[in-house]
C-alpha cells in the first residue's frame, strides 16, 4: 500500500501495467484493453494534449471532459494526470447557463466532448472530439507516442465540482496525493480484489464511480466493464451472464432493481459484492434486497466530493443492528461530530460531521471565502448532521440544511422517509419542510406512488409509525423525483417548486 501512496493518479495504472501487462483492464462495448495497452494509450493521449505539434496545452491548463461513459472518457482523465493538466469532469446533462458557468468558472482551455454534445459547448471554448469522430482523441491512440511529465503528488489533478444541491457548484481542488490516499482507503475498506469482475454503470464524471471504484480497481489489477448507464435490465443481464459479480449504485438504482418485474426470477447467484451510497438508503429497501439475496455482501459507502469522496464505510458484517448507519471512518480519514460551537457532542447527540484527512481537497477553485468557511477551525465542515454511537459508528440524520423546523421542534427527514417506505404504495419518497403560518415549516412528503394509494392512507400510516410532530402534514404525489446525476434527490428544487405553489394559495 505504501508503494501506491507515493504515486501520481496515472501511476496507479502504470503500476498494474508493470505487474499484469496482459490482463484485461477495461471492456467497453466491443473494445477491450489490456493493462499494457491502456497505459500506452494514456501516454499517447497525454502527448496529444501537451506536445506543440498537437494541441500544445500549457502545464496545469484545465481540460473539461463532456461525455457519456466510455473507455475514451477514462483515457482522457488519466492522460490529463500524466500530462500535468487539471481535469474538469462535466455532467453530460448540463447545457446553457449551467454548462457555461462551470466552463467559465474553471477557466477551461479545452473541452473534450462527445460529438453529440459538442454543439452545446458555448462559443469561445476550444473543442476536440472525445470519440466517434474523425480526428478524435480516441482515433489518435492508434499511433503510439510515449509521454510523461514531471509531477509532484501535491499538484492539482482535478477540479471535482460539488453536486450543487443547495447552491452553485464549487470546484473542489483535488491533488494526486488526495485521490491516491482515497484509492488506498477504498481498496482496504471495500475489500476490492483483482479477482473481482466489477461493472461501472454510474457516470464516470461522478466522483464515486471514478474514484471509489474504477481507479481503485485498476490499482488492484481487476477486469473492469464500463457500461453506458445504470439500466436495471442491463445490469441483471450482466450478472446472470457471469460478466459482473460486483457493482456500485445509488439507492435510486437499487430501488429500481428491487422493483423490476424480473428481479425475483433472475439467477443472480454470481453477484457477490454490492455497494450503495451517494445518498441515504431507505432501510426497508435494504431489508428487501437482503431478503432476496441473502448471500450478497452489502457495503454502505458514504462521503462527499471534497474528500475524494469516500469517508466512511459500513461493511457487510457490520449491518446487523445498525442498518441505518454509514459505518466508521476509513483508514485515512479522521472524523468528529460537533455542535455549533465546534466542540464534540456526546454520543447519541446529533451534530455536524467534520473531517481531517490527506484525502481532502485543497479548497474551492477561485472561492477563498467559501474555502475559509468550510475549513474553519482546521477541520472540514461537511454539512451532514449525524449521530455517533459508543463504538464510533455514524448514522446520518440529515443534511444540516434539510432538517425541518416544525413548530420549533427539529425533525429529521430521513426518519419520516423510512416510515413511509414501509407502506407498499410508496415507490419513492422525499420529505421536506415547506413554509407554514402555524408550524414555521410543515413536514411535507413528496411521493412517487406504486399502484393506487391516497393521501389519507399515507397520513394515517405515518401517524401510526411516528410521533405526531414528525408525521407529515400533507402529501404531494409526483410521477418522479428530481435528482442529480449521482442519484441524490434535489430537495432544494422540491422546496422551491412546492414552496412557490404554497405561497400562491
Amino acid at each position: 500500500m505504501d508503494r501506491l501512496l507515493s504515486r501520481a493518479v496515472d501511476g496507479v495504472l502504470r503500476m498494474s501495467a508493470q505487474r499484469v501487462p496482459d490482463r484485461i483492464a477495461v471492456r467497453y462495448a466491443d473494445r477491450a484493453w489490456t493493462y499494457a495497452e491502456l497505459d500506452a494509450a494514456v501516454s499517447t493521449a497525454a502527448a496529444v494534449l501537451r506536445e506543440p505539434h498537437h494541441l500544445g496545452l500549457p502545464e496545469s491548463a484545465r481540460v473539461a471532459t463532456y461525455g457519456h461513459n466510455s473507455d475514451a472518457y477514462l483515457v482522457a482523465f488519466l492522460a490529463c494526470s500524466r500530462a500535468g493538466l487539471i481535469h474538469v469532469p462535466v455532467n453530460h446533462h448540463l447545457a446553457g447557463e449551467d454548462l457555461a458557468y462551470l466552463l467559465e468558472q474553471s477557466e477551461t482551455s479545452l473541452v473534450l466532448a462527445d460529438p453529440a454534445l459538442a454543439e452545446r459547448v458555448p462559443d469561445g471554448f476550444a473543442v476536440k472530439a472525445l470519440r466517434d469522430a474523425p480526428g478524435s482523441l480516441l482515433d489518435a491512440l492508434a499511433a503510439p507516442e510515449p509521454y510523461d511529465s514531471d509531477r509532484d503528488t501535491g499538484d492539482l489533478v482535478q477540479l471535482l465540482y460539488t453536486s450543487g444541491t443547495t447552491a452553485l457548484p464549487k470546484g473542489a481542488m483535488m491533488t494526486h496525493r488526495a485521490l491516491v490516499h482515497e484509492y488506498a482507503s477504498a481498496i482496504e475498506a471495500l475489500g476490492l480484489h483483482e479477482d473481482d469482475r466489477p461493472v461501472h454503470a454510474l457516470p464516470l464524471y461522478h466522483s464515486a464511480q471514478m474514484h471509489v471504484f474504477l481507479l481503485p480497481y485498476l490499482a488492484v489489477g481487476a477486469e473492469n466493464t464500463i457500461v453506458d448507464g445504470p439500466d436495471p435490465a442491463g445490469l441483471l443481464d450482466l450478472v446472470e451472464a457471469g460478466r459482473a459479480d460486483s457493482f456500485f449504485a445509488p439507492p435510486t438504482v437499487w430501488i429500481a432493481l428491487a422493483n423490476h418485474p424480473d428481479f425475483g426470477d433472475r439467477d443472480l447467484s454470481a453477484l457477490r459484492k454490492a455497494y450503495y451510497g451517494a445518498s441515504i438508503m431507505p432501510v426497508p429497501v435494504l431489508e428487501r434486497l437482503r431478503a432476496r439475496l441473502p448471500g450478497l455482501r452489502f457495503h454502505n459507502c458514504f462521503g462527499q466530493s471534497e474528500i475524494g469522496p469516500l469517508a466512511t464505510v459500513l461493511g457487510p458484517d457490520e449491518h446487523e443492528g445498525r442498518m441505518d448507519s454509514c459505518g466508521r471512518p476509513v483508514r485515512h480519514v479522521e472524523a468528529r461530530v460537533v455542535g455549533e460551537d465546534g466542540e464534540d457532542v456526546p454520543d447519541g447527540t446529533p451534530g455536524e460531521i467534520v473531517y481531517r484527512s490527506p484525502q481532502l481537497c485543497e479548497g474551492y477553485w477561485r472561492k477563498p471565502e467559501e474555502t475559509e468557511a468550510a475549513f474553519r477551525g482546521g477541520w472540514f465542515h461537511s454539512g451532514d448532521l449525524a449521530v455517533r454511537d459508543a463504538e464510533g459508528y455514524l448514522t446520518i440524520v440529515d443534511r444540516v440544511k434539510d432538517v425541518i423546523n416544525s413548530g420549533g421542534v427539529l425533525v429529521a427527514s430521513r426518519q419520516v422517509e423510512d416510515a413511509l417506505y414501509t407502506h407498499p404504495g410508496v415507490a419513492e419518497v422525499a420529505v421536506i419542510g415547506l413554509p407554514d403560518d402555524r408550524w414555521i415549516e410543515a413536514v411535507t412528503a413528496v411521493v412517487v406512488p406504486r399502484g393506487e394509494v391516497t393521501e389519507a392512507e399515507l397520513l394515517t400510516h405515518a401517524r401510526e409509525k411516528l410521533a405526531h410532530f414528525k408525521a407529515p402534514k400533507r402529501i404531494h404525489f409526483v410521477p418522479e423525483l428530481p435528482r442529480n446525476a449521482s442519484g441524490k434527490i434535489l430537495k432544494r428544487e422540491l422546496r422551491d417548486r412546492l414552496g412557490a405553489a404554497v405561497g400562491e394559495e
